[in-house]
């Protein structure tokens, strides 16, 4: 959101560059009156409520939380994830999972606010958590990333039984490069070079049972085709780091990081949104993405979100997760379809 508001793009928020209803906010935000407002201000604003408290953080007290599993013996201490089942269950059946990855260009962020994103549907009692962590670029390159996550995918399967879950109802759901490390799980179970042999569980499948796709890449040599904030070309682009060099000097290399190249008619159903107006990963990429997966077959539900930028929300947006959800884990009968949704619908609260 910084960035969208910096309309000259000099790193830095005068009063006459913010929302309207924010600027009663500037001189809160601005501490050291130099009157403009930096990144890291922000950031420590949004960071508090308007009483300088940080915000409450959600109740765990009815879940078992187990954290920092490692799904690798002896690995990387990011080689591991959290997860979160209801102690008191809607029914005495294996709970489906929902497992998210979280985003960060493949070099930032971490698992460790995944189980929050999930926390409205966990509620429910309806289904089992788990936040995935993996290799970031400067610890290891493509295709380190996928293979981390397929080895959590393995571990998940492999422990259902232990702790009470249904290993072949298991749905994916990430933001930005966690959206992209998604849609390769929904497209390559069974690729040996994207399956990999990390872990201890390697004869588990890696199948998922549906995907949810949030404004993920997924072709990284034509991002530049379309309006951006980032040169992806470039050699210090996220994209370029994460395949280890220039990824037009990489081609081969960088296509097998295409969740597109590995679609097949026997596929996860797909639930992608994407915003028009997001520049930095331009919203073409969900439309390859979705148009490659109904050419082959594959059920793909596309949420465009109209003037949307490069972030979630809720509104209606929520509706349609839990939808899609409760048909592909739960088998309700009421499906997703594409759909334009105004952004001022799903705009955070």
């Amino acid at each position: 959101m910084f960035h969208d508001w910096d309309k000259n793009k000099d790193g830095k928020l005068v009063k006459y560059e913010l929302p309207k209803n924010l600027k009663q906010n500037f001189i809160q935000v601005d501490n050291d009156n130099n009157g403009y407002i930096s990144i890291s201000e922000n950031i420590t604003f949004l960071s508090k409520n308007d009483n300088g408290r940080k915000k409450n953080t959600k109740d765990w007290s009815g879940f078992n939380v187990i954290r920092d599993i490692r799904y690798v013996q002896d690995g990387h201490e990011r080689q591991s994830l959290d997860l979160a089942f209801p102690i008191k269950k809607k029914s005495n059946s294996p709970l489906p999972v929902i497992a998210f990855i979280h985003g960060g260009a493949w070099r930032a962020g971490n698992k460790d606010k995944g189980l929050s994103q999930l926390y409205e549907l966990l509620e429910s009692g309806q289904y089992a958590g788990v936040s995935i962590g993996y290799r970031l670029s400067q610890h290891a390159k493509w295709p380190a990333q996928i293979h981390d996550c397929k080895a959590a995918i393995r571990w998940i399967r492999a422990n259902a039984k232990k702790h009470g879950l249904d290993g072949s109802r298991i749905a994916v759901h990430g933001t930005s490069a966690g959206g992209h490390l998604v849609a390769l799980l929904g497209t390559s179970a069974g690729v040996p070079e994207m399956d990999g042999t990390i872990g201890l569980h390697t004869i588990s499948s890696t199948e998922v049972r549906c995907v949810l796709d949030y404004y993920g890449p997924t072709n990284f040599l034509r991002m530049n085709d379309f309006k951006s904030r980032i040169d992806h070309d470039a050699a210090d682009s996220p994209e370029s780091q994460l395949i280890g060099g220039a990824i037009q000097d990489n081609k081969i290399k960088t296509l097998t990081a295409n969740p597109i190249t590995y679609i097949d008619s026997e596929d996860a159903p797909f639930l992608i949104m994407h915003g028009t107006d997001d520049m930095l990963v331009p919203y073409n990429q969900s439309v390859l993405l979705d148009k490659a997966l109904k050419k082959a077959g594959v059920p793909s539900a596309f949420l465009t979100i109209k003037g949307g930028k490069h972030r979630g929300g809720r509104g209606l947006l929520t509706e349609r997760f839990k939808t899609f959800l409760e048909y592909h884990l739960l088998g309700k009968r009421v499906m997703v379809s594409d759909e334009i949704i105004p952004e001022e619908k799903v705009r955070p609260h």
